[in-house]
């Protein structure tokens, strides 16, 4: 059950045969956890460039000009009247006529879509006398933008925005609801 210790006649306990490590044990252990630590250290390095491009993808400029683009077009054409609008032979403008006043059924003011110089501008204006208001740049990074008119009383705009590392393209479709 017990062993008992061995000691030579001076009273000293040699020591015991497999009671540590070895050098060479050592060194593979060392070599075992420094492979695990480098595929741990990957994988976190992996991850953390994926969550980083993904959040430029979601965050990125272009991201935020599409919407901003597809809900502006998306509101002037649904307050449009389906009776009366003009479209540029090439697509590269579109205008389209409204009431000023929700509860009139006067058409008195025009919104024009038109694409310049890499921006995506609405003009709004009166019609009677014809004058422009107002001008806004509803987004950038514009590489190109075709209107036309779709099916019904429906207009389409195909906006392709480029900020020189990401590209997307938004196809917006609205119906003219107004008479």
């Amino acid at each position: 059950m017990f062993k008992k210790k061995i000691q030579n006649r001076k009273g000293f306990t040699p020591p015991l045969r497999g009671a540590g490590f070895t050098s060479i044990e050592l060194m593979i252990a060392t070599m075992i956890g420094g492979i695990i630590m480098l595929g741990v250290g990957m994988t976190i390095a992996d991850s953390h460039r994926g969550f980083n491009a993904m959040y430029d993808r979601i965050y990125s400029d272009v991201v935020t000009d599409g919407y901003i683009a597809r809900k502006t077009f998306d509101s002037v054409i649904r307050r449009a009247t389906r009776t009366r609008f003009l479209l540029d032979g090439g697509g590269n403008w579109l205008e389209v006529y409204y009431c000023q006043d929700p509860n009139s059924t006067i058409v008195d003011s025009y919104a024009r879509f038109s694409e310049a110089n890499g921006e995506l501008n609405i003009e709004y204006g009166s019609l009677n006398p014809r004058q422009t208001l107002s001008t806004r740049t509803i987004c950038g990074n514009v590489a190109g933008c075709i209107f036309f008119k779709g099916a019904g009383y429906s207009a389409q705009m195909i906006l392709t925005l480029d900020n020189g590392s990401e590209t997307i393209t938004i196809v917006s479709s609205a119906v003219m609801h107004n008479q």
